[in-house]
């Protein structure tokens, strides 16, 4: 039985990169949409019906934080910005904006189809509410059950510890940032309150991790916010 490729919506602007980026994913067996204009890249957003965008952020019409923005009013395809942009608040910006991940310039083929696989992934599992469980190394999370276990036993959370835990599962292996958190599980007038994050991190992380300082699921994106090591990446 023959299989679609999955389909890969590139905006890039440079030609070269554009060229080398559309060869490197065709030979990993991707069907590849190139532009090199926001505009373009958003008509075909809409058109070609893509698994994946991946977006560079210097655009000679719109800038790739308003392509972001523009394509979360109506769609909720996965985004991986590629951008030599590096600086803390443009990464945390776009992932605020919607984009799923965030890789800088320059980076190895071998990080790039691993972030790929692992969206095209998180696109085809099952909706969270329809999970039983979730794994990683030694940590289950019983999500219907509302229930930890790191080994054999059994862990308490509080329920907003509950909260934090279930919303860093419902974007495993990605990097959530301090705002977001703070918005779904406290409330939007919550978002500037990051001691919260801090003080609930370090809670979570004592109960979870065999050391706390050096942890091996909750893990910092510093200036940006947390990652829940889902075991792939």
């Amino acid at each position: 039985m023959k299989h679609d490729k999955p389909k890969i919506l590139l905006i890039e602007d440079d030609p070269p990169f554009r060229q080398l980026l559309a060869t490197t994913l065709e030979h990993q067996d991707y069907a590849v949409s190139a532009f090199a204009t926001g505009r373009e890249g958003l008509n075909a957003a809409r058109n070609e019906h893509p698994n994946l965008l991946i977006l560079d952020l210097g655009l000679p019409d719109l800038d790739g934080q308003e392509v972001i923005r523009r394509l979360r009013l109506w769609s909720n395809l996965p985004i991986l910005v590629l951008s030599a942009r590096n600086q803390e608040s443009d990464i945390t910006l776009a992932l605020d904006n919607g984009a799923d991940d965030y890789l800088t310039k320059p980076f190895g083929n071998a990080e790039l189809l691993s972030r790929i696989k692992a969206l095209l992934r998180r696109v085809t599992a099952p909706a969270l509410n329809e999970q039983m469980s979730f794994h990683a190394g030694d940590l289950r999370i019983e999500l219907s059950r509302r229930r930890l276990f790191v080994g054999e036993r059994e862990v308490h959370l509080t329920p907003i510890e509950f909260r934090l835990l279930t919303e860093l599962v419902r974007h495993a292996g990605f990097v959530v940032t301090h705002r977001q958190l703070l918005e779904k599980v406290w409330g939007p007038s919550y978002v500037e309150h990051s001691h919260y994050l801090r003080i609930y991190m370090g809670q979570l992380r004592h109960k979870l991790e065999a050391d706390p300082t050096r942890p091996r699921y909750l893990l910092t994106e510093a200036g940006v916010g947390y990652r829940l090591h889902d075991g792939e990446q």
